[in-house]
């Protein structure tokens, strides 16, 4: 029998993790990283995930989701307005249609053989923030909007928190990777998207092989922060890729940053973060800067993790 373990991406990952563990342990890592999401897509103060998430620049709500547990057993959905558990409709696309990605109204319409009842993820909340955001950057409603990119708010800024750094916030998707008693694998992925985006803009978490992989014999990986920039490289699979030729799990993900690293011009705002899990329980966390934390969860730990190795301070923490 082998030791449960899951891992899940920033602060809130540590409720989600502890929410989930009795799944984790008397079920399977599957059903343990779909409770992961549920938790973080319920919960209304949780402001890049599910319901009452930011909006995009019109104002609305829009939700992606991926869930996996091999390469020919993954689902995903994207901009889904309607329903603020897109995990759920994920995996039912996994567990019963011969196809992994559903967008919009098509995931929408699976969402009642789903037996999921529609609830708006647009909160008054969300409502207000995005009204505040407008105001502020009226530039956004101009002609060439596509072009415009928000930058953060530094008076949200908290220097206790290091997870309100400006290249941490509006993007934090969480992502989740369990193994169970059984010696399987799963992972699992929850965004509202990064914050005011583009309406119809999709970034990594629900493309399979972007913001999630999951190989049982090799590995999982998600990653978090920047969806464009995992994407340019094909993210999670690559960290898994790099398990499956031997590398180790922190070294795996080192790698992946030292790609985005290569092919983009990082600016001080970009933060990407990835954590990985062998089937053997050998885990990782990295990231582009400081800032990005885990949440593990053991038989014997349940605490946060920094990062084993930033790129850009060069600090390893043993």
């Amino acid at each position: 029998m082998n030791t449960p373990i899951i891992l899940s991406t920033w602060s809130f990952g540590q409720p989600a993790n502890q929410h989930a563990w009795q799944t984790l342990n008397q079920k399977s890592a599957l059903d343990a990283v779909e409770q992961v999401c549920i938790h973080c897509e319920d919960d209304p103060n949780i402001l890049t995930v599910g319901s009452g998430g930011y909006p995009d620049r019109s104002g609305q709500v829009s939700l992606d989701a991926a869930i996996m547990t091999a390469p020919n057993h993954a689902g995903s959905v994207c901009y889904v307005r309607q329903f603020k558990n897109p995990i759920q409709i994920a995996r039912y696309v996994m567990e019963n249609t011969h196809h992994i990605l559903f967008a919009g109204q098509g995931a929408e319409s699976l969402a009642k053989y789903a037996h999921l009842q529609p609830e708006n993820p647009t909160t008054q909340k969300s409502t207000d923030m995005w009204q505040k955001w407008i105001s502020e950057h009226p530039e956004a409603a101009k002609d060439n909007a596509i072009s415009y990119m928000p930058a953060a708010n530094m008076e949200e800024v908290r220097p206790d928190d290091p997870e309100t750094l400006p290249h941490n916030q509006f993007h934090d998707t969480v992502g989740t990777i369990a193994l169970d008693t059984q010696g399987k694998l799963a992972g699992a992925c929850s965004t509202s998207g990064l914050a005011y985006k583009v309406p119809g803009r999709v970034g990594d978490s629900p493309i399979i092989g972007q913001g999630l992989y999951v190989d049982p014999k090799h590995g999982a990986a998600v990653a978090t922060g920047d969806g464009e920039l995992v994407m340019a490289v094909c993210g999670a699979f690559l960290a898994v890729e790099n398990m499956r030729n031997g590398k180790s799990p922190l070294d795996a993900a080192i790698a992946v940053l030292e790609r985005i690293v290569e092919t983009h011009d990082i600016h001080q705002e970009h933060q990407v973060g990835i954590i990985t899990l062998t089937p053997t329980g050998e885990y990782a966390c990295a990231a582009l800067r400081p800032g990005f934390r885990a949440a593990i969860k053991t038989n014997d730990m349940d605490q946060m993790l920094e990062p084993m190795k930033t790129i850009f301070d060069n600090k390893v923490n043993e």
